[in-house]
């Protein structure tokens, strides 16, 4: 049986995917993968793959001596592109930062993308394609499925909404970065619509853009809530209550808050940059500006045969990313680097056997 050591802090920071992912992806390995990998998790120990999931200082002294007797792999959460708007850091130690993103990820044997799109992009730093693998996210249907209308009206209810109330709902830290000032320009064209956004300020005061989303956040317009970080196991009930995800962020990967709405067929509507187009296909709504996603947003409340057929296209996209499916590629990918690793073990001995 092979051996998975899963290093991360995720679960340290409330209210980021990186912890969403984490959980699903550890949580689908041990369950689905038990008969062929035995999986640890935050152990000290040689395994045939120690698998990263966040970059940490001492994950990153400890690559070489893993990989001594085994494959090392880190998940791609984030790239300095996608950390620029994010965070408010010091000139001197965000490009030390950026450059140690970098060093850990050239360390280790694999890395492991969310999103295609990024595959170009880490080559432009200088590492080989060939080391690099696509597999994207994923969320159980026994953590995010759709309750039935009696129950979605009394959880309205338990959140302070008009059950007659259209929701737009945004997930995701409160930054610059997630579009939040759109999220609110959007909510002011449409008083009669509920805004709602789940998630707070993760990092603190060195969130980019702090100072002037808190005050907004402490006195939003009249159809906005914000509600802070949501634990993760209270998060389908609010996918339940809402109409719409809505999220106009700048720039991602693969935000785990669109798969969670897609599990319940929630029409998604998105910006529209280049990332999304290679894992979302044409299963989403996207604009440009305020205007766009105030039009889009209006019409999906006033036509039933719109909202329908963005509903279903969510459906679609959803499948698409079935346990099943991203299950393959992690058993796939697992047995592929350990082979590896094992060939090239038996390669090295029958040489120094045959000087």
């Amino acid at each position: 049986m092979h051996t998975i050591n899963m290093l991360s802090s995720a679960e340290k920071v409330k209210g980021q995917g990186v912890m969403s992912a984490y959980l699903e992806q550890v949580n689908l390995v041990k369950t689905e993968l038990n008969s062929s990998f035995r999986t640890y998790i935050n152990k000290f120990k040689f395994c045939d793959i120690t698998h990263y999931h966040t970059i940490d200082f001492k994950f990153f002294l400890s690559i070489p001596l893993f990989k001594l007797k085994g494959t090392t792999v880190a998940y791609v959460h984030f790239v300095p592109e996608t950390i620029e708007n994010s965070l408010k850091l010091p000139f001197i130690i965000k490009k030390i930062f950026y450059k140690y993103i970098i060093w850990f990820y050239k360390s280790v044997d694999y890395l492991v993308v969310v999103n295609p799109y990024f595959i170009d992009v880490l080559s432009n730093y200088g590492i080989d394609k060939s080391r690099v693998t696509y597999i994207p996210n994923f969320v159980s249907e026994d953590n995010f499925y759709k309750y039935d209308e009696e129950k979605r009206v009394t959880l309205k209810k338990s959140f302070g909404v008009e059950t007659s109330k259209f929701i737009v709902l945004g997930v995701g830290q409160v930054q610059t970065r997630k579009g939040v000032l759109d999220f609110i320009e959007t909510a002011k064209k449409l008083p009669d619509i509920q805004f709602i956004w789940a998630g707070g300020f993760s990092f603190g005061s060195i969130t980019e853009g702090y100072e002037e989303l808190k005050k907004i956040v402490k006195n939003p317009p009249a159809n906005v809530k914000f509600l802070g970080i949501i634990d993760r196991d209270k998060m389908n009930s609010l996918y339940n209550i809402a109409d719409l995800m809505f999220l106009p962020s700048y720039n991602e990967l693969f935000p785990m808050s669109i798969l969670e709405a897609l599990s319940l067929k929630l029409p998604v509507l998105l910006r529209d940059i280049d990332i999304y187009n290679a894992i979302l296909f044409d299963y989403y709504l996207k604009g440009n500006s305020v205007n766009d996603f105030a039009n889009i947003i209006r019409n999906l409340k006033n036509d039933n045969t719109i909202y329908n057929k963005w509903s279903e296209n969510s459906a679609r996209c959803h499948n698409f990313y079935s346990k099943e499916h991203v299950l393959k590629q992690w058993e796939s990918f697992y047995y592929k680097i350990s082979y590896k690793k094992i060939k090239s073990r038996s390669n090295n001995i029958n040489g120094k056997q045959n000087i």
